[in-house]
């Protein structure tokens, strides 16, 4: 079962992460339950998180995208469903019916993409499906929020006759008007409205003269608004109808709270449901803004972080605009525990945290923001000791809290546990501290436990060189600015640069050099030793970087000499099938002409018609049928590839008359002047003779058993004599 300490949470910053996420609900009940997220008990549970999110994660890079799932919260009428002989106003009805027709719309959209989102769509399998609330809020309660005419028959009645009853009010009301502005009785806005009664404006002196109930007066007093006495039977008549019409409304109301009482726990599951989806989603927002991942889980206690990025550090440099430098860090049974050393400001607690709070997030159910290649494993328990936990209300030192954390440490510390401390073992005198450090960190060693620590204690260090499943680390710096690289080397101690970071700082060196003599001579050497090999290991890194990045061109030139050798080879089989295909033709119009050639010779039809019918036979039994739509792609095929065969031909064509005009108009080389005794031979000949005589422009040409003349301009020269 796994277990969560609230230190580790609060230690490693996971509630800024659940305020976070919270931020990115879009109703009030999943932002109350983002904040609530822990970690979860078992693996099957984290697992089913993941998978869950993972899949809304896709549903934002594809076509079917998940349908809104905001509602308003129906936890009041639950309520009140609760109670006996509660009703329910028409607003709530509303908002029950709108919550069960999202939850419906959800349910359906996953069925019909259960292949896209098949863990959405079995979560979903688990809340029943039903048309019934929202069809029986719908029979009676409108759009507008209102109780329909309909819903009853006595209803229908009363407002039927209360619409009559207001016509008669407004028709008496008329004639009363129009009688006292006849009469000039009335001011000149005539008429106003009290108490959602229309009320004549009465001058105050003719407020005698005019019959009716007066309902008050303006603040100066000069009008009197007097309702007229032929409405006033009416309004009473009103009255009681619209009593009659409130208690109808009421009673239907209590009709259908009643109807929908039975299925009050369907409602707090669509509530539930629409809430866990409205975290689930906010969870998948996060996770793109992280570009954030699903990593492969391992049964084999074994942890490859590759490019881990701090979620918090990386959301907030996003802000600013800010380079955020990731981490690979890896823990398996060969390499149990990580000594990360180096100078402050170099990024050690950050990645000790980043480990932490991606690993706390995973066990949430939350995708990490690291590379696909990396390979997680559930920890059992993750305990952290990270800061300066001073307490004053129980009067505890530094170091007296982390002795009480080391305590901790040592009654839950096993195998399934990943421990994560900060600055171990500071807090008391160098040497006493480091050594008890020493101690709980072989403890810890022998039984196997998993865990990441920062120290600048040279005795860790050694130790950590000397366990063969523990390895040292450090925060890279560069050599020359002893500016931070934000990169953590595996296999090497890093050294504090105590004395060159104070350099830096601007602290006289007459003051850091009577320091080194204040310290053992050993220590400064081995710090300085463990300051060389680190300044070697970047030297090392940054070759390592340049040898693959030339391996990256190299591996970029071969794929473009495959791709470029594939379209070759396909060319060359287009022209394959074509040459064949010519072939073919050729061999037709051979057989075609021996069989013209006999009938020519033997007149005999019959023969000729027998022939060919064989021959078209032949032919016929070697073709497939297609559609026409395949004979025109086949045709178009062909021809494509016959007019890049002819334009492939005209090049080399122009190449060759561009190349036999050029050696055309090349000017003729000048013959040599040939004598007597030089080696010569006839023009494209192979005999060599030597020339014993020359008359006339011609040349006698002894060849060793003949002699023979030739003129002296087919003869070319061999070899000179010497």
């Amino acid at each position: 079962m796994i277990n969560i300490h609230k230190k580790t949470l609060q230690d490693l910053e996971f509630a800024t992460v659940l305020e976070q996420v919270s931020e990115l609900c879009i109703t009030n009940l999943g932002h109350q339950k983002a904040l609530q997220i822990t970690p979860y008990k078992s693996k099957h549970e984290v697992i089913d998180a993941l998978s869950l999110t993972n899949e809304y994660v896709s549903s934002f890079f594809n076509d079917n995208r998940i349908p809104n799932h905001g509602f308003e919260s129906i936890a009041k009428e639950l309520q009140l469903l609760k109670i006996e002989n509660t009703f329910l106003e028409t607003h709530s009805l509303k908002k029950i019916a709108s919550t069960s027709l999202t939850v419906n719309e959800i349910l359906q959209f996953f069925k019909k993409f259960k292949e896209y989102y098949p863990n959405l769509q079995a979560y979903s399998e688990t809340v029943d499906y039903t048309k019934v609330i929202i069809e029986k809020i719908d029979s009676i309660v409108d759009r507008f929020g209102d109780v329909k005419d309909e819903a009853s028959v006595l209803l229908s009645e009363l407002r039927l006759q209360i619409n009559k009853l207001k016509g008669k009010i407004n028709q008496s009301f008329a004639t009363a008007l129009n009688m006292y502005h006849g009469l000039e009785y009335l001011d000149d806005i005539r008429e106003s409205v009290v108490d959602n009664k229309r009320v004549l404006a009465v001058k105050a002196m003719y407020r005698r003269k005019v019959k009716g109930a007066i309902m008050g007066g303006s603040k100066t007093g000069s009008i009197v608004y007097i309702e007229p006495e032929t409405t006033l039977q009416h309004t009473r008549e009103l009255n009681n109808l619209e009593y009659e019409e409130h208690e109808e409304v009421i009673r239907i109301l209590k009709e259908v709270t009643n109807f929908i009482r039975p299925y009050r726990n369907l409602l707090i599951q669509y509530q539930d449901f629409l809430t866990e989806l409205d975290v689930i989603s906010s969870k998948a927002k996060y996770a793109k803004a992280l570009n954030a991942i699903l990593p492969e889980f391992t049964d084999d206690r074994s942890m490859y972080l590759r490019d881990a990025f701090h979620p918090l550090l990386l959301l907030s440099n996003q802000k600013k605009k800010e380079k955020t430098y990731p981490q690979t860090i890896e823990l398996n049974q060969d390499n149990r525990i990580i000594v990360i050393s180096g100078p402050n400001a170099g990024g050690k607690s950050i990645t000790l945290k980043t480990v932490g709070l991606l690993q706390l997030m995973l066990q949430a159910g939350f995708l990490i923001p690291v590379h696909e290649r990396s390979k997680v494993f559930l920890f059992d328990r993750v305990i952290s000791d990270i800061g300066d936990n001073q307490s004053i209300e129980n009067h505890l030192s530094t170091y007296s809290y982390r002795l009480k954390q080391m305590n901790y440490f040592l009654k839950k510390c096993n195998k399934n546990t990943l421990f994560l401390i900060d600055e171990f073992g500071t807090g008391s005198d160098p040497e006493l501290g480091g050594a008890l450090a020493e101690t709980f960190l072989e403890e810890f060693y022998h039984r196997e436990a998993f865990g990441i620590i920062t120290t600048h204690y040279s005795n860790l260090k050694i130790l950590a060189n000397e366990l063969p499943y523990m390895q040292n680390a450090n925060m890279m710096f560069d050599e020359k600015t002893l500016e931070p690289m934000y990169k953590l080397a595996l296999g090497q101690a890093g050294s504090s640069f105590t004395f060159e970071v104070a350099q830096k700082n601007g602290i006289p060196y007459s003051l850091i050099n009577r320091a080194k003599k204040k310290i053992e001579r050993g220590k400064v050497r081995f710090d300085r030793t463990i300051a060389k090999l680190q300044k070697e290991r970047s030297k090392l890194e940054k070759t390592e970087q340049s040898l693959k990045v030339n391996e990256r061109k190299k591996q970029d030139e071969a794929e473009k000499l495959e791709e470029i050798n594939n379209k070759i080879q396909k060319k060359l089989e287009s022209y394959q099938e074509l040459y064949d295909s010519n072939q073919r033709l050729i061999y037709l119009g051979q057989k075609v002409n021996d069989l013209a050639e006999r009938y020519f010779n033997n007149k005999q039809k019959r023969e000729l018609m027998n022939e060919l019918f064989k021959l078209v036979q032949i032919e016929n039994s070697k073709r497939k049928k297609v559609s026409i739509k395949q004979q025109k792609a086949e045709k178009a095929k062909v021809q494509q590839v016959k007019q890049e065969a002819e334009k492939k031909v005209d090049v080399i064509r122009k190449k060759k008359k561009e190349a036999k005009r050029k050696e055309a108009l090349k000017p003729p080389a000048p013959k040599p002047t040939l004598k007597i005794g030089d080696r010569v031979r006839l023009e494209d000949g192979r005999a060599i003779g030597s020339i014993d005589k020359i008359e006339k422009n011609k040349a006698t040409v002894n060849y060793g058993l003949f002699t023979t003349n030739v003129s002296l301009e087919q003869l070319e020269l061999v070899e000179a004599k010497k």
